[in-house]
């Protein structure tokens, strides 16, 4: 059942006997004296339907011991014996300096209960209602957009490990596998470690790796045959991922067409490789061709003038979705604190009616909300399906966002988005690089759309293919601009991108003064970057396996970023509302 913060004090309550040692201004102080209101009973009764039963721990603890462990990336025991013996959390969240702490198991539980609840982000929505009563981003259009990469929380596995592991799931969680598998493979699998052999010899790892691959071919031959029965879910993930890891590393050995049971370790990484069986989400990417890491990308969209963080999405690493352009786009697309042409109150939910907010910002019309979290009643901030409600299309120039990004946010298809909603942007356009060093480059080839044709700067005219190729062939041959265009034998040929319209008025645009007066304000979105990625002046590293429950994580440590972002804007409370000091 629903657990309630009592009303009334102990005798040795926290921030009675201690609550001046507490920094004035500090998060920890903000939620000694408005937890309640942040995080009122209805907060979490979508969770505790039933009234019988051990009541849960309030509300109101429950968000701030979230908040807080997120804002100093504690783990569930730090976060448990910080509630316990450090004054400033026990002042925050309203305990007796004699209380004690509850178990770290009970973090997992929480978690696991509000990620299957229809308002999983619910942290990040209640202070997002707090921003939007502020009115701080009232008539804000800018956004910056960046990501970052954050290690995984598994091992990377070489392609010997991932082989053995998937083979030792199948048994285990397949019926039947168990027997299957040591009668139709070579090795035993029964044994924990790495097969023993000699790693020195090159040639005794070539036939581990062979026998590993026929291993796994012959169990999955045998599992998943014409006569073999229908698999529960976990069952069918276990074979899919031996399958998987038995063929994205691999290939015929030299002078083997496959068919000969011989097989190597293929001299190239696989498209969207899976890298560990642990976390089947954790994906290779780059942050330059030197520097390979392994994990996540944390997206994030931020307000530059307030250091507001407007969005956030946890993706793969590479793979489907996990592009800077495409989560640049979704972010902009469900932005829930924009609303065109108002200067009315802005909502924090995409879903709410504008004139569902009192206008400057005041608290809830009806007496009854007065326990809501802001937004609760009228379906605001962490209303279900915020985050997958997308705002309309069609706004008036000048109307939109004004979207600020790098090269990584400006491919073709990001830009037409942007332009289709109604968006300004201010992406710096990636680079042209000439065939010839100091030569002619896409921009001095005039191309007709109506016509589809391209013309070079010497006139020649030649027409755009169904698969958007143009070739100019023999005419290069004479050419007297030749050395300035191309180099190759069969003359210049090129690609036009289905948007060239736009990429080349964005090259336009980004020689402008204007733009380079502009773009500079993007910068900001580095230091959010930073307050998010690091702690301590070290790297995060993710606690969490897969992408949904390290979203969660990212909502929840934006949230508290945000609300110490609020508190240096004077965040306080004044007639039952959220205003700035």
């Amino acid at each position: 059942m629903q657990g309630i913060s009592r009303p009334d004090r102990d005798l040795w309550d926290a921030d009675d006997v201690t609550g001046h040692l507490v920094p004035p201004g500090s998060v920890f102080a903000f939620l000694a004296e408005h937890r309640r209101e942040l995080f009122p009973d209805s907060f979490t009764a979508d969770l505790f339907p039933s009234q019988t039963g051990r009541p849960s721990l309030p509300a109101d603890l429950a968000g701030s011991v979230l908040v807080l462990k997120e804002l100093y990336d504690l783990s569930d025991a730090q976060t448990a014996d910080a509630l316990k013996f450090d004054i400033r959390w026990k002042v925050a969240c309203g305990r007796s300096l004699l209380q004690t702490s509850f178990d770290p198991s009970t973090l997992v539980y929480w978690r696991k209960r509000i990620a299957a609840s229809d308002r999983p982000d619910r942290v990040f929505d209640a202070v997002a209602e707090v921003i939007a009563q502020t009115g701080i981003l009232r008539g804000r259009r800018k956004r910056c957009v960046d990501s970052t990469v954050f290690d995984d929380a598994v091992a990377t596995q070489d392609t010997v490990t991932q082989l053995v592991a998937a083979i030792r799931k199948v048994a285990r969680v397949v019926p039947g596998a168990a027997g299957v598998i040591a009668k139709v493979c070579r090795r035993d699998y029964s044994q924990p470690g790495k097969p023993d052999i000699d790693w020195d010899d090159p040639a005794a790892k070539e036939q581990l790796v062979s026998d590993l691959v026929n291993d796994a071919l012959a169990a999955l031959d045998t599992l998943t045959g014409p006569s073999a029965p229908e698999r529960d879910a976990a069952a069918a993930d276990a074979l899919g991922l031996l399958a998987l890891v038995a063929g994205q590393d691999v290939e015929p050995a030299e002078g083997s067409d496959g068919t000969g049971g011989r097989w190597r370790i293929a001299r190239k990484v696989a498209p969207d490789r899976v890298i560990s069986t642990v976390d089947q989400q954790a994906r290779h990417t780059r942050k330059s061709k030197s520097k390979r890491r392994d994990g996540f990308r944390g997206h994030v969209a931020a307000e530059p003038e307030t250091g507001l963080i407007t969005d956030c999405e946890m993706t793969m690493a590479a793979g489907e979705g996990s592009t800077d352009a495409d989560n640049g786009v979704k972010m902009a697309a469900r932005d829930r604190f924009h609303r065109a042409g108002q200067d009315s109150q802005a909502c924090a939910s995409p879903g709410c009616a504008p004139d569902a907010q009192a206008a400057g910002g005041a608290g809830p019309q009806n007496p009854q909300q007065a326990d809501e979290p802001a937004g609760a009643a009228s379906g605001c901030g962490d209303a279900p399906g915020a985050r997958d409600q997308e705002q309309p299309a069609g706004r008036g120039e000048g109307e939109g966002l004004e979207i600020y990004g790098d090269s990584a946010y400006g491919s073709g298809e990001a830009r037409a988005a942007y332009r289709d909603a109604g968006h300004d942007t201010v992406i710096k356009p990636g680079p042209l690089r000439p065939a010839v060093p100091g030569g002619f480059t896409l921009d001095d080839f005039a191309i007709s759309e109506d016509q589809h044709t391209v013309t070079c700067p010497a006139g020649h005219t030649r027409p755009i293919s169904t698969k958007r190729t143009v070739t100019f062939g023999a005419l290069c041959a004479s050419c007297p601009l030749r050395e300035r265009c191309t180099t190759a034998r069969d003359g210049r040929s090129m690609t036009i991108h289905p948007h060239e319209d736009l990429l080349r008025q964005a090259r336009a645009q980004a020689r402008t003064p204007k733009f380079k007066q502009a773009y500079p304000t993007r910068s900001v979105i580095e230091r959010i970057i930073s307050w998010t990625a690091t702690q301590n002046g070290r790297r995060i590293r993710l606690r969490y396996i897969g992408a949904e429950k390290n979203d969660a994580w990212l909502h929840n440590r934006c949230a508290a970023i945000n609300l110490r972002t609020l508190l240096r804007h004077g965040l306080t409370r004044r007639d039952g509302a959220w205003v700035l000091a």
